[in-house]
């Protein structure tokens, strides 16, 4: 059956006799994915802080643009659910079971589609067992792969960081983390990029996730080790079968996406931006704040799927009706001209942005995402010291979804570096500690009895 035409928010041009989609932003448009920065300030300034817009599918909703305003709607799940069930679209049947939006904003049985104490049931599993990560092994790992995929180009003087290392690296260190074998990697690496592009493939990359998943659950359960499925399944929560292949999906996907992006942002900005170079070459300024800047600027998601309101609300000046969909959008956020009235002022000391969203649904693999990052970046500038663009005048080239653009290359050049096999990563050396003082001369013991059975006992 055909579904019906998407009906408009309340409030758009569509109100006022136009066509379902005349004169209203879609978000994936090529104005928007040409300059994100410049579509939400006309946005703003023609809406001002909620703005009516089209989804992929021309599906409609709201764009939340103000910093505050998506603090609002993130904090209070009492008037804005995560739960896509309650989008009216979805209920009333205008959402078609095929369209490609909803491997990443439909109904899953996971903590981000849910609220309350059951959010809170399943977010504990993730972050408990998230928790038992050890930092020090995901860093090796992170070096070991870095080293590994650096092999492949460090004598050729010359690569491209994004295809032959920020989207390899983040799901190689995952297969590692989940117990998969190595050779999966490019398949999900594909398959995940497939999702976020809402592609042809988008469902049946997402089926493939799914089995790749579920054979990795079954062999978990028959023979658990110290891995995040593992700990996933064993946990007191005791998730369902099905909770568990959902929670294992979520996290690959998210983390590996929001990774990759984190990576070759922060590449691209660290090679090409004066203020940064300049900065890490006389260490005024360190990696881990210059990703923070990046989330500032760019980060790995311009806008978050999705958000329902549960009732009859206001926001930012618009009145949103119970059932809309709301998108937030973090990069407009980010950019508020209310909370940061110059964008050329550094803040990379500040973690106040919204990257990672915030409220109960913050993400709660951040830490990991930008241990990732740092030791990502940093293992290969020292592999390859000299690194730098290859084009620097040269605008970047994108490729742009409905929720981020992607860089689609990024190449440098260096001086070739010979390939040891096997690299070996080792610390830095440090320096030599300086010699203890003298002790005081000290009185002779007196040698009581006690004082003798105990040079005997403990020597």
């Amino acid at each position: 059956m055909t579904a019906p035409p998407p009906a408009p928010p309340p409030g758009c041009p569509a109100h006022a006799g136009a066509t379902a989609t005349e004169g209203i932003t879609r978000l994936y448009g090529p104005e928007t994915i040409a300059d994100p920065g410049a579509a939400y300030e006309r946005l703003r300034a023609e809406h001002g802080a909620v703005a009516p817009i089209l989804v992929d599918g021309d599906f409609p909703g709201w764009l939340v643009l103000g910093y505050r305003e998506n603090l609002e709607v993130m904090r209070t799940p009492s008037r804005f659910s995560r739960d896509a069930r309650n989008w009216r679209d979805w209920r009333e049947g205008r959402i078609p079971p095929d369209a490609t939006i909803l491997p990443i904003m439909g109904y899953r049985p996971d903590c981000v589609s849910t609220d309350g104490a059951e959010h809170q049931r399943l977010r504990s599993v993730i972050t408990e067992s998230l928790d038992r990560l050890d930092r020090r092994s995901i860093r090796k790992h992170v070096q070991q792969v870095t080293h590994e995929l650096a092999d492949r180009f460090a004598g050729d003087g010359h690569a491209d960081l994004v295809a032959q290392f920020a989207q390899q690296l983040p799901m190689l260190v995952i297969a590692k983390l989940y117990g998969l074998p190595d050779e999966l990697g490019p398949q999900l690496v594909q398959a995940s990029a497939d999702l976020m592009m809402q592609n042809e493939r988008a469902l049946t990359s997402n089926e493939f996730i799914l089995d790749t998943l579920r054979e990795l659950a079954d062999r978990k359960r028959a023979e658990p080790g110290a891995d995040f499925p593992s700990w996933l399944i064993e946990h007191p929560n005791q998730l369902t079968e099905d909770e568990v292949l959902h929670h294992l999906r979520l996290v690959m996907v998210a983390a590996n996406e929001l990774t990759i992006a984190l990576i070759a942002n922060t590449a691209r900005v660290v090679l090409s931006d004066d203020r940064f170079a300049a900065s890490l070459a006389g260490a005024r300024l360190t990696l881990p704040e210059a990703i923070e800047q990046v989330l500032w600027d760019e980060p790995p998601l311009w806008v978050i799927p999705g958000r329902w309101a549960l009732v009859d609300t206001e926001l930012g000046g618009r009145r949103i009706r119970a059932g809309d969909l709301l998108v937030l959008g973090v990069m407009a956020g980010n950019l508020d001209p209310k909370i940061r009235t110059d964008i050329t002022v550094p803040v990379h000391n500040n973690r106040a942005h919204l990257a990672f969203s915030g409220g109960a649904h913050a993400c709660p693999g951040q830490e990991i995402g930008r241990a990732i990052t740092d030791t990502a970046l940093d293992t290969l500038h020292a592999r390859l010291p000299d690194i730098r663009l290859t084009h620097p005048g040269e605008p970047p080239a994108w490729h742009a979804a409905t929720w981020a653009r992607y860089l689609t290359s990024l190449p440098v050049d260096y001086t070739p570096v010979p390939v040891v096999d096997p690299p070996e990563w080792t610390p830095p050396p440090r320096p030599p500690r300086p010699p203890a003082p003298p002790k005081p001369p000290t009185a002779p013991l007196p040698t009581t009895w006690w004082s003798r059975a105990a040079t005997w006992i403990f020597g």
